[in-house]
């Protein structure tokens, strides 16, 4: 359903291979369970406070495989949801200089919003292009396609939400 071979799947099974955030997606819609079930919760946490409170030295990190490093073209996302059973996903994105989404355009059902906390973000949503400096923000459906990237020589830091549920690819 996935359009990966039972090898493969038996490697990130066996935690041999660290799936991208994309395949990800793809194997929780063909096991029927949200994107969240893959993620644990706060360990420290207890009771109330794990429905709902994230501690920043508990963020869960998002890694980026198959490029040949740990971080996706200088791109490291941070979850900042305290669980992922709803519709709306908050998250942290840390981009390098130079750091981006990739070089190619995507897209995915639902809307996606963000605030420029540092640096500079280019924003590409269909074919405009935007410069974003810290203090602006964004939304738009992200059915456009569309790519990050910060081409500043400092740390970019974005605050986003997407809803529906989808972490980047």
């Amino acid at each position: 359903r996935i359009d990966k071979t039972a090898g493969y799947l038996s490697l990130v099974e066996r935690n041999k291979q660290k799936p991208s955030v994309r395949v990800l997606q793809d194997i929780s819609e063909a096991l029927g369970v949200n994107v969240g079930w893959f993620f644990q919760s706060d360990p420290d946490a207890t009771g109330a406070e794990r429905q709902y409170i994230v501690r920043a030295q508990n963020r869960r990190r998002l890694s980026y495989s198959g490029i040949g490093s740990t971080d996706y073209l200088g791109l490291t996302d941070h979850l900042l949801s305290a669980n992922l059973d709803g519709q709306l996903a908050l998250g942290l994105s840390c981009y390098e200089p130079g750091g981006s989404t990739g070089d190619d355009k995507y897209d995915h059902r639902g809307e996606e919003a963000g605030l420029v906390i540092k640096g500079t973000i280019e924003l590409s949503v269909g074919n405009d292009v935007f410069t974003l400096n810290e203090g602006d923000s964004f939304s738009f459906p992200s059915v456009k396609p569309h790519r990050y990237y910060n081409p500043g020589d400092v740390e970019a830091i974005v605050v986003w939400a997407n809803t529906p549920i989808t972490l980047r690819p």
